[in-house]
């Protein structure tokens, strides 16, 4: 007795020792993150308002930096309001939580295969055996003639990690929770944007309502001038048929600007998480003469790739497929567990749960696959593929952010350009009206020089709006490029 009992505890401690001193090696590359297609610097140049005698690069000091509440650059109380309603009404980003929760989840339970599992299953039963089976042995049946079977058993499983699967797969769901959380703050990024960029169009549309409605009431002025010097025999009554289809050119404009009113209004109601029937946002025409288009603080290429939420999702999705590679190989190692038994059991509830009623049994096993006819070497080929496939998106995510960047800058320089060659433009199409104008009065010009010149200042007018509304969609574009003030910093640490 005193011999086995000094067997079983030198397995425990065999077992034991084996579980804590093997799970030292790991199988699988190292993951060291690719590298990216880089720039010394942006190439195009940014606004005049933008630069400094080195160029655009990194605002100082640090307080000038994009800060998460970007928006607020624009200066415009009513953005603010309704940006601050994102985060905690957008059904979009609350579906993107759900996930990042969901994600974290997982690393806890990746995480528990790094213990043992211990359950347990009472019963109580009893068993008859019949005395016409084959070798039947009558005492089984005599000794426990009316007696059932109380056991209380405990089941332990442990697998032991020799090869680092079970800790690669720890590192990979901690991976693509990062992931996740990145996910998270570029849908976070996307939306705030989004409903900068749909505000700004909305108020460029009140902009063209209120160009449209200040010309129908001049174009029904010019109507009544023509009528009444038709009536005086000064003009023909084509000159008033042109007057009013003119006019009513300018109406139907108007109603269609109001149609996309109405789509971006629905638009930012939904992004904050209201039905579109209870809300209404007050008319607020955009300015054209001076418009508030904000300076916004630059970064060097090489910080982009710290700065892009996309970027560092596609970077920790990498990383969790190099750890896939080390999972995948880890399957052409045996694989050593640890189990035991231990509980009670008796044929009376009066001594069941007592020292003479113990059992027990523990020991370790080593599986191998001796012949899987290439299942593994194609699992192993499928892990590296799919990490393949994650550089080459990572390194594209790159490629994009810099491209958005690049377009982003080129936009907001030329617009600023075109935007003066539309003033002057405006202002040139206004001094020839008022002279046709008064050619037409005198009697010198027929209408139809009027007509032109009306419908090439409205042209004009509406391009001030429309090149005003395209700088503010490229600055908040910009910001989106840059990520929004985000850096890699912020994201959560591995659980």
């Amino acid at each position: 007795m005193i011999v086995a009992r000094t067997r079983s505890a030198a397995l425990l401690l065999l077992s034991a020792g084996l579980g804590l001193a093997l799970p030292g090696c790991m199988v699988g590359p190292k993951y060291v993150r690719p590298s990216a297609p880089t720039a010394p610097a942006f190439k195009e140049p940014p606004p005049a308002n933008f630069k400094s005698e080195d160029g655009w690069k990194p605002a100082q000091p640090s307080d000038a930096q994009l800060k998460g509440d970007w928006w607020k650059l624009f200066d415009d109380p009513q953005l603010n309001a309704l940006e601050d309603q994102i985060d905690p009404a957008n059904q979009t980003l609350k579906q993107s939580e759900a996930n990042f929760r969901a994600a974290r989840a997982a690393v806890r339970f990746n995480r528990a295969s790094e213990a043992p599992t211990i359950g347990t299953e009472p019963s109580v039963g009893v068993v008859r055996y019949s005395p016409n089976q084959p070798y039947f042995n009558p005492s089984y049946n005599t000794n426990n003639s009316g007696k059932g079977d109380f056991v209380l058993p405990f089941d332990l499983n442990y697998e032991i990690d020799l090869w680092g699967r079970v800790r690669r797969t720890v590192r990979q769901a901690s991976d693509q929770a990062q992931a996740s959380a990145a996910d998270l703050e570029t849908s976070r990024l996307s939306l705030h944007a989004e409903l900068a960029f749909d505000y700004f169009d909305l108020r460029s549309a009140d902009a063209q309502h209120k160009l449209l409605d200040d010309t129908v009431k001049a174009f029904q002025s010019a109507l009544q001038l023509t009528e009444d010097r038709y009536n005086g025999g000064a003009s023909p009554l084509s000159d008033v048929a042109q007057a009013r289809t003119q006019l009513q050119a300018a109406q139907v404009q108007e109603t269609d600007v109001d149609i996309f009113r109405a789509m971006y209004e629905h638009a930012i109601a939904v992004l904050i998480g209201k039905p579109p029937a209870t809300f209404t946002l007050a008319r607020d025409p955009i300015t054209v003469a001076a418009p508030t288009i904000p300076t916004i603080p630059g970064m060097l290429p090489s910080e982009l790739l710290e700065r892009r939420p996309d970027i560092a999702s596609a970077e920790r999705y990498m990383a969790a497929a190099n750890e896939q590679i080390g999972i995948a190989q880890a399957a052409y190692y045996p694989t050593l567990s640890l189990s035991a038994v231990a509980g009670y059991t008796s044929t009376t509830p009066l001594n069941w749960i007592s020292w003479p009623s113990r059992f027990f049994a523990v020991g370790p096993t080593f599986s191998e696959t001796i012949y899987d006819h290439g299942r593994r070497r194609a699992t192993s080929n499928i892990a590296i593929a799919q990490y393949d496939n994650t550089v080459a998106t990572y390194r594209q995510t790159a490629l994009t952010a810099f491209q958005q960047v690049e377009d982003n800058l080129n936009a907001l320089h030329n617009l600023e350009i075109e935007a003066q060659q539309q003033h002057d433009a405006t202002a040139s199409a206004q001094q020839s009206l008022d002279l046709f104008n008064i050619r037409y009065e005198d009697g010198v010009d027929n209408y139809l020089q009027v007509i032109t010149w009306q419908t090439a200042l409205l042209q004009n007018q509406r391009n001030d709006i429309e090149i005003t509304q395209r700088r503010f969609e490229a600055s908040v574009l910009l910001v989106k490029a840059l990520g929004g003030g985000w850096n890699t910093s912020q994201l959560p640490q591995k659980p």
